[in-house]
């Protein structure tokens, strides 16, 4: 009986998402730290933001400040286990990156341009991770 040790094809659309799956975890670790950095800026100072207009959502600074803070450390620590290949950092940053997406939603007033890439760094994060079947094996990295 032989095992078929020889290394399995990926197609290039599974290359494409280990490599994202890579990515992801890197652009989980930066923007984890741009939010603790964003944090402490709301948490020391109300008025280092610029309001935009008025509106709907109205939270004072420092509450924001705190809410990206921890949120910024939760996803640190996410994007650290996607890296490390945890089979729990695969559904975690799926659910952080959405959940990070909606706080800068309705930080969108504040931060505008921040707030708009961030989301597009989300998108892309949950895309591949959505899409990486071989994500928590061996065959990952």
């Amino acid at each position: 009986m032989s095992q078929n040790t020889a290394p399995r094809k990926q197609s290039s659309a599974g290359a494409w998402a280990s490599g994202g799956t890579l990515f992801a975890g890197v652009l989980m670790l930066v923007t984890g730290f741009m939010d603790v950095f964003q944090g402490i800026a709301g948490i020391a100072e109300d008025d280092i933001y610029t309001r935009v207009g008025d509106y709907v959502f109205k939270f004072d600074l420092t509450t924001w400040g705190w809410i990206h803070l921890i949120l910024g450390v939760i996803i640190a620590i996410t994007g650290a286990a996607i890296l490390k290949g945890a089979e729990w950092g695969r559904i975690a940053g799926i659910s952080l990156a959405s959940l990070n997406i909606l706080f800068q939603f309705l930080f969108l007033p504040y931060q505008p341009w921040w707030a708009l890439f961030s989301m597009a760094v989300s998108i892309f994060v949950i895309w591949a991770l959505a899409t990486d079947d071989a994500y928590g094996t061996d065959e990952t990295f």
